[in-house]
């Protein structure tokens, strides 16, 4: 699908941050809010609505910056697990140390850390030590007894009470976590607690972008939520909440709706009241206010439950996962009458490695065009085609050479003889590299390189499993890319 935009960055960050301010006015100059889904690199939301800025919470905290701290949660368990984020291959906490980073760079106060559901886990007893040894407040918040159904016992000194208080000093605490199940919720709850004690009546909002509450339930957007969380077991739902309580109908998902009983009881118990009567009540989310065209994000929607399907099938492959994932996709996937061969890029790929017998790899370029690319005995199948793909975009004729033979072959040689590398082709950083450097002597090399940038949002499908260094180097440049569920090799130190 040739790139087109859906989405209105600039009304979102408006329309969100008016939102927040009125939050914020409702109590006492302090509100805990819980930010749902990634606070950046949220590339899910950029590709699903096109024109989606993936860091554009980061943005809007920046008008908060004055009244704003950050605290960040981890689960001890998923520290003791060293447990990965799926999409950049980073422990959850270095992602934690990661994100601090960006955020300070920009100005933002990074104020405490959070470590939850904390045992004397002995990799989290670790991280706790590094953090402190570095100058940082580190909290530890244990499991709340009672939980979930004791309410009287979870809102007291045993409960959230045994949680050491957070001492922070501005009016807006933003809490944020390296990955889903690592306790905010139940952070922001513990807070409340300690507010309400201390005579102060903060409040709590959760900042959500999916499901969309005022998209229908059935809307490829809200489904391709159900594909990207399809490990989760997430299943969007109508809020029969607010249905009941305000006749109007609105989207939520299981977790929240099976949460918000004990949640709202919770609220209840420590302000004394019902501040919010539905899961949907206690989300700022204006998401389709901010979309513009329709069709354009129903279609990148389903563009992305069919990535999100193909990547479920490697994973059986290369990691040995359930086929759980794959089938719930699947089933959306026949919802919306979709099928792998809706994305364009497949089939090339695919007849490109029947015509050669070689694994192949097709880029559907952002003006519709497909070019397609295989394995030779220098390159493998990710630097052909970007090579390919580089020429049609900057119109050298195929018969032109980027790079010379006399270039390549002594790289290949230096990685088998000298590094012993057991990768028998280039990889697409190698020849990134050469190119470049052959810019220096070749106009036409000098030339495709100038349409190096024109390759992010394009969409990629490779016949076979890509090794690491390939696929990441294809996202590094910004392409979408997809596997069928194969490798290219019996070599295991290839795959």
């Amino acid at each position: 699908m040739a790139n087109k935009i859906c989405f209105d960055d600039e009304k979102y960050l408006s329309l969100q941050s008016k939102l927040i301010r009125e939050r914020m006015k409702q109590f006492d100059n302090k509100l805990y809010m819980e930010f749902g889904g990634k606070l950046f690199d949220d590339m899910h939301a950029s590709r699903v609505l096109p024109g989606f800025d993936p860091n554009v919470q980061i943005k809007l905290l920046d008008n908060f910056k004055k009244e704003c701290e950050i605290i960040f949660v981890i689960n001890a368990n998923d520290i003791e697990k060293n447990k990965i984020r799926s999409d950049n291959g980073i422990t959850y906490d270095m992602e934690v140390l990661r994100l601090t980073n960006i955020f300070r760079k920009r100005g933002l106060l990074v104020s405490a850390f959070v470590i939850t559901l904390f045992a004397e886990q002995p990799s989290a007893l670790l991280f706790k030590a590094k953090l402190e040894s570095l100058g940082e407040k580190v909290y530890l918040h244990y499991p709340t007894k009672g939980y979930p159904a004791d309410v009287d016992t979870i809102v007291s000194d045993e409960g959230y009470g045994k949680n050491p208080y957070i001492q922070t000093s501005k009016p807006l605490v933003v809490i944020t976590a390296p990955g889903p199940g690592s306790g905010k919720l139940a952070t922001c709850m513990s807070q409340l607690y300690h507010e309400y004690k201390r005579k102060v009546k903060a409040g709590y909002v959760k900042f959500e972008k999916f499901p969309v509450w005022n998209l229908p339930l059935k809307h490829p957007v809200n489904l391709a939520y159900e594909a990207a969380t399809a490990d989760l077991k997430d299943v969007n739902q109508i809020d029969f909440y607010h249905l009941e309580n305000y006749g109007k109908v609105a989207v939520s998902y299981n977790r929240d709706l099976e949460a918000f009983p004990v949640v709202r009881n919770i609220i209840r118990k420590i302000a004394g009241k019902d501040i919010y009567l539905s899961p949907t009540d206690m989300g700022i989310n204006t998401i389709a206010d901010c979309i513009f065209d329709d069709e354009v994000a129903r279609e990148s929607a389903k563009q992305e439950i069919i990535r999100r399907y193909l990547k479920s099938l490697v994973n059986i492959k290369r990691k040995g996962s359930s086929k759980t994932e794959a089938e719930r996709i699947k089933l959306l996937m026949n919802e919306l009458s979709l099928a792998v061969y809706d994305r364009k890029c497949v089939k090339p790929a695919e007849e490109k490695e029947k015509l050669c017998h070689q694994p192949s790899v097709a880029i559907e370029l952002n003006d519709g065009q497909v070019v397609v690319g295989r394995r030779t005995s220098i390159l493998s199948a990710s630097a052909s085609v970007v090579l390919n793909a580089l020429k049609t975009l900057s119109g050298i004729e195929d018969r032109n050479e980027l790079i010379s033979a006399q270039v390549l072959e002594p790289i290949l040689t230096l990685k088998k003889d000298i590094l012993h590398s057991e990768n028998s082709t280039l990889s697409l950083n190698d020849v990134l590299t050469a190119l470049y450097i052959s810019a220096n002597l070749n106009p036409s090399a000098k030339e495709a390189c100038k349409y190096i940038k024109d390759l992010e949002h394009a969409q990629a499908h490779s016949t076979h499993i890509l090794n690491k260094t390939d696929e990441d180097c294809l996202k590094r440049l910004g392409l979408d890319i997809t596997c069928g569920a194969k490798f290219s090799t019996n070599n295991l130190m290839e795959i």
